[in-house]
């Protein structure tokens, strides 16, 4: 009688511990500090995605429904679309990404993936308006695999939809308008990633978490507050409101934590490793990594991009 009152007496307080553990990690390595930004009001009005060509940055500047490109001191190199729905045309574009010389723009306003070339030159169009398979309402967000197949954060169909590189439906994760907590389900994801193993990386933006699906489409695991059940906060792994992602080589994975004002970096597995930018940036939407290590974060609140890189 005596072990088991031992055991009832201990077991809350491993009950705490464990949770303590697991729901409030501290940092395990260095920070990220702020080493320059550009754009500012001038340049940028609400600006939500980052890409890289080389080392020509592309930013979707959405309030002015067009791209700017930026070289890597932040220098304006060009600009291209204007508001519309026609070829090389935009309307609110939003996260962005960049393959074997093409940017493929999410279009919040024309229900469309475009694939552009780096000077704006219409190459064609994936998607349009509906919740049917390969129909997109309100895309927040895209990213391309290797062999060409289109992964989109579908954001008011509440769900991800993969594509062939010519739209053609593959298989989507989450249920079409229907809105969860559980594991793959989504309340309107904003952004997609891959990882180096062909995982699928979802910004699940409105339930507070990543989701990371398997090379298989198989669900694989979840992080962001007990248990990543949409329980949102500031607290190191939790977010409040994950808007994008973006991996490095490594396959860490840096994740806009929107409402909390800062970028937060995590292992593959979602082992939490640190998180920066808290004095600097207001609302962050996106980031991205070019081949040194540099950091640059898509700064919505101050219309600009800011760089970080990793403290000696």
């Amino acid at each position: 009688m005596k072990n088991k009152r031992v055991i009832l007496v201990a077991l809350p307080t491993i009950l705490v511990a464990w949770a303590v553990w697991s729901w409030f990690p501290s940092p395990k390595e260095a920070s990220y500090l702020p080493v320059a930004s550009f754009g500012g009001t001038e340049k940028l009005s609400g600006p939500i995605g980052i890409a890289m060509i080389g080392d020509e940055i592309f930013v979707s500047d959405a309030g002015n429904h067009r791209i700017q490109v930026f070289d890597g001191d932040g220098q304006s190199l060009r600009a291209f679309g204007h508001e519309g729905d026609g070829p090389g045309e935009l309307d609110r574009p939003m996260h962005i990404d960049a393959r074997d010389e093409k940017l493929y723009v999410a279009e919040y306003g024309n229900d469309r993936i475009q694939v552009l070339s780096p000077l704006g030159e219409p190459l064609g169009s994936i998607g349009g308006p509906g919740d049917g398979p390969g129909e997109l309402d309100a895309p927040g967000g895209v990213t391309v695999a290797a062999d060409g197949t289109v992964y989109v954060a579908d954001f008011y169909n509440q769900r991800v939809q993969a594509l062939d590189a010519h739209g053609r439906f593959l298989r989507q994760w989450g249920t079409t308008g229907k809105k969860g907590i559980w594991a793959g389900t989504f309340n309107y994801p904003t952004d997609v990633a891959l990882l180096p193993d062909g995982s699928l990386v979802v910004a699940d933006a409105y339930d507070d978490r990543i989701q990371v699906f398997g090379p298989d489409g198989s669900f694989s695991r979840k992080w962001g507050g007990p248990f990543a059940l949409n329980l949102r906060g500031g607290a190191n792994g939790w977010f409040r409101t994950a808007t994008g992602v973006a991996v490095a080589p490594d396959g860490d994975i840096f994740v806009a934590d929107f409402e909390n004002n800062r970028i937060q970096k995590f292992t593959s597995e979602g082992e939490f490793l640190v998180a920066f930018g808290q004095d600097e940036l207001d609302r962050p939407t996106d980031v991205a990594l070019d081949e040194t290590g540099r950091v640059y974060v898509v700064d919505f609140g101050h219309d600009r991009i800011q760089v970080f890189e990793r403290e000696p």
